[in-house]
């Protein structure tokens, strides 16, 4: 039997984003201009959307463009929510979340611990779990939150830096890890690399430009990685790579250099102290300080991908300069004879010297020196091709970094070797400007592994190619649903979309380290292939030790099963996972990126699961089901009960979604329109919402929530820096009373993006409202204001900021507890503020990881929270219920 038709997030709309010591930049502009957004879960139905969108990509970006022309203004609305959240609508300065974590730590404690949930291996392929919308029996195994980055050294010690839950260490050639950088501001890992003296090196700033990256702090080293931590203390130079992204970390003539996102800059390895040598910048103004600093497009100006440095002439350096969706400064840079960086225009042989062919880009060079290998995400190709946005895979064997450069290999013939990615639309490098990686054997220099949406391996320098790790094994005929089997009599494979790989040995065996959007996996680095060229012995390394799972939503129901409570919740490309009272294991019942979710305090298996752009699923069984849908259409458990807002694309990345306090039957959901439907977990079709409410042509809804009939919707249109407008709209769950909130324009609600609103259990009228961004002491935009939390007492016709001591930090969501206490997520942590009480507490203390949603569970005093990079906790009020 064919295997069914899969379902999967596509992620070449988002867009970059950030924070400075988490601190957060301009929006980034999609890969395409004005594309509408991708709604549908089919990987087939993706990529034909992907073929529909070429022709209204968006053109390079260039210095005679105005605002028709400019990518920076042409940001596709929903496709990046996260990064608008926090920057619109001005750009925000560097240090402004150094700042308020030094706040947060300030604030007085409510006492009491958080624990970790989530801390036990999560089974993607979890055999429970076969429903429609599953990606169970794909082949990827136990998973855990985006890897960044990777290190391995050859005594067992493996280093993975994720892309927002800090970096860990493994002492046992990967598995039982530790977290050793919980002590710093960032936990956004750019880079990680091994000096030759055995030192860690860590480039904060996640440099994928996808729309949940984080910038960074800088750069930090630990001397004994063996058995240290990082701190504050270990930050090499000073506060000039704050707020910057980097890519990669190389060494040479004594020197580390770094290239982020805010040019290339070296440092000496000798001596850590003093400030880093910005080496090169293609448009110095557009960096801060200089004379187009405020521009909006000064976040894409300077962005540097990788360096290459001649290990036979250290002086020789090529530096790969360039944004993902073209600019005219794209290209690769060499020094002339005067010491000036110029474009280099020729002599490449192969390797693109055109900056429409020169994109994000990947160096690798062998340990023996004799060969250089190049991967190329082209521009061109990104804004026209369909099936894919890769240039191509290079060698120099000469060494040099110069060339001249052979190609050898394209994603045509990638997609011949085993790939999974067969379908036109969607192929190999179809998101190469977020997907890369390059690594060469160090014992063999024509052995290499290159990292695109899957793993490939050649062993002859790139004459013939293998896909050791496919994107997913349901086009095989090796696959089965069978729940009896993990993936049929296919061998596991990894998680989809790879962006770190390391070499290290572990009792004189030497492996492979990938990381991916599903954690870190290895295999022997000669390993053993199928007839197909697929490796048969990958193995998962996320144990459950590490936990850095990427959260958007929790939900916490009575697990009327086992006893207890079940926690669910949607992850950036890991699904929705179910976690019952009596498990080991976690498992996943719902695949792709899973956003917001309802789940039936009275019963924990009645799920609402949102994936991206208000496609619903629902089940009244947790999804449990042994596959037998695929003969029997009759046995699907699950419902797809999307809006209409979902189809027309009409909603945001990640939309809102609650049900009414008094009344868990009624939903509301927000997109363009404010939908409501009163069947509540039966609901077994979209028809059966009703738009109650049209917020207007050009706005989508933020935030909604509903107590006693009464419902409160946040929206923003345009969403963006360019022209940013917010409001609140208030009506009735039956369609009537609708109107429009007039907000003063004086910032006493901040024009700024509306997050999330908590309703008072006793009183509908009291409300309080979360806001996102910065203040106007660390935003330029119109009408930034000031505060984070706001109290309605009169349906929101007035609010009061009662934000008081609360630290100037981007808040996420809000929770009214039992008792009347007011408990507030934000991008560092969670406060608190107790009833009758002014002042705000800071409940516990997690790592700088920002919590999205808090939610309570059935017996109202326990608190959950859903992280963005370091999983799901909890915590007993202990009284301030």
């Amino acid at each position: 039997m064919s295997a069914p038709t899969r379902r999967r997030r596509w992620l070449t709309t988002c867009a970059i984003t950030a924070t400075a010591a988490l601190v957060a930049l301009p929006a980034g502009a999609a890969s395409g201009r004005n594309n509408t957004p991708f709604g549908a879960r089919a990987l087939t139905r993706l990529a034909a959307e992907r073929t529909q969108s070429v022709g209204s990509a968006a053109p390079k970006v260039t210095a005679e463009d105005d605002d028709d022309g400019n990518e920076a203004d042409e940001i596709a609305e929903g496709a990046d929510q996260y990064a608008e959240a926090r920057t619109s609508p001005g750009i925000v300065a560097p240090g402004a979340y150094g700042a308020a974590w030094t706040d947060l730590s300030n604030l007085p404690s409510t006492g009491g611990s958080w624990r970790n949930i989530t801390d036990l291996p999560y089974n993607s392929d979890d055999a429970r779990y076969r429903d429609i919308d599953s990606n169970s029996s794909g082949g990827s195994g136990n998973v855990t939150g985006r890897m960044a980055a990777m290190a391995a050294d050859d005594h067992g010690y493996v280093y993975a830096g994720s892309a927002g839950g800090g970096v860990w260490r493994s002492r046992s050639g990967g598995g039982h890890w530790q977290p050793i950088s919980d002590r710093l501001s960032s936990q956004s890992t750019g880079a990680l690399a091994l000096d030759g003296a055995g030192r860690l090196w860590l480039g904060t700033g996640e440099a994928t430009t996808n729309a949940d990256a984080y910038l960074g702090s800088g750069v930090y080293v630990l001397s004994d990685p063996h058995h240290g931590t990082f701190s504050a203390h270990s930050r090499v130079g000073g506060d000039e790579l704050e707020s910057t992204t980097i890519h990669e970390l190389r060494f040479g003539g004594g020197k580390v250099w770094a290239a982020t996102s805010e040019g290339v800059w070296s440092h000496s390895t000798k001596t850590l102290k003093g400030a880093w040598k910005l080496e090169f910048a293609p448009n110095p103004e557009y960096l801060p300080g200089g004379s187009l600093a405020s521009d909006p497009s000064a976040a894409y100006k300077n962005i540097a991908n990788d360096i290459a440095i001649d290990p036979k002439d250290p002086g020789r350096v090529v530096l790969a300069v360039g944004w993902r969706s073209g600019d005219d400064y794209n290209g690769f840079y060499a020094k002339d004879s005067s010491g000036t960086w110029t474009r280099i225009t020729s002599g490449l042989g192969d390797l693109p010297a055109d900056p429409d062919d020169v994109g994000n880009v990947t160096f690798a060079r062998s340990a023996d020196g004799s060969r250089y290998y190049a991967v190329d995400q082209s521009p061109e190709q990104l804004n026209t091709n369909p099936d894919s946005g890769l240039e191509g895979i290079y060698v120099s064997k000469s060494g040099s970094p110069t060339g001249p450069w052979t190609k050898i290999a394209d994603y045509q013939g990638l997609a011949a070797d085993g790939s999974a990615l067969t379908t036109s639309g969607y192929m190999p490098g179809v998101q190469a400007w977020y997907n890369q990686f390059l690594a060469v054997d160090p014992a063999n220099a024509e052995h290499i592994y290159a990292g695109l949406e899957e793993v490939y391996e050649s062993k002859d320098g790139g004459g013939t190619w293998s896909t050791v790790g496919p994107y997913w094994n349901f086009s095989f005929p090796c696959w089965s649903i069978d729940p009896a089997k993990q993936t049929g009599d296919c061998s596991q494979t990894t998680h989809s979309d790879q962006h770190g790989v390391a070499i290290g040995s572990y009792h004189g065996r030497s492996f492979v380290y990938v990381g991916n959007d599903g954690g870190v996996y290895k295999r022997p680095v000669d390993g053993s292939q199928d007839a197909s060229g697929h490796a048969t012995d990958w193995t998962s390394l996320n144990d459950g030790t590490i936990d850095t799972l990427q959260y958007y939503s929790v939900g916490v129901g009575k697990d009327l099963t086992y006893g207890g409570v079940s926690v669910t919740g949607g992850l950036q490309d890991n699904g929705q996972s179910v976690l019952r009272s009596n498990d080991t294991v976690m498992g996943s019942d719902f695949g792709g990126d899973g956003g917001d979710t309802l789940t039936d305090p009275a019963n924990g298996c009645n799920l609402a699961e949102e994936y991206v752009y208000l496609a619903i699923q629902v089940t009244q069984n947790c999804a449990v089901n042994d596959g037998s849908w695929i003969t029997d259409p009759t046995k699907a458990t699950s419902y797809n009960v999307a809006p209409a807002d979902n189809a027309t694309g009409e909603a945001r990345f990640i939309a809102p979604l609650a049900a009414d306090a008094k009344n868990p039957a009624t939903w509301v959901a927000g997109g363009r329109h404010i939908w409501v439907q009163t069947h509540g977990y039966a609901i077994r079709s979209g028809d059966e919402w009703k738009s109650v409410y049209d917020l207007g042509a050009g706005r989508t809804a933020t935030a909604v929530a509903a107590s006693g009939g009464k419902v409160y919707a946040a929206w923003c249109g345009p969403c963006n820096n360019q022209g940013f407008a917010r409001g609140i709209s208030v009506g009735n769950a039956d369609g009537t009373g609708w109107h429009d909130i007039t907000l003063p324009v004086d910032g006493t609600v901040p024009n700024r993006y509306l997050s999330g609103f908590a309703i008072d259990p006793k009183n509908a009228d009291h409300v309080y409202l979360a806001v996102n961004g910065f203040s106007r002491h660390w935003t330029e935009g119109p009408g930034a204001g000031v505060g984070h939390v706001f109290e309605s007492t009169d349906g929101g016709t007035t609010w009061k900021d009662i934000s008081g001591n609360l630290p100037d930090v981007p808040a996420n969501s809000a929770v009214v507890t039992p008792s009347g206490g007011l408990a507030v997520a934000t991008d560092l942590g969670v406060v608190y503020r107790a009833p009758g009480r002014t002042q705000w507490e800071r409940v516990g203390s997690l790592p700088a990881v920002a919590v999205l949603q808090l939610k309570p569970g059935p017996d109202g005093s326990t608190l959950y929270a859903a992280t963005h990079g370091r999983g799901i906790y909890t915590i007993k009020m202990r009284g301030r219920g």
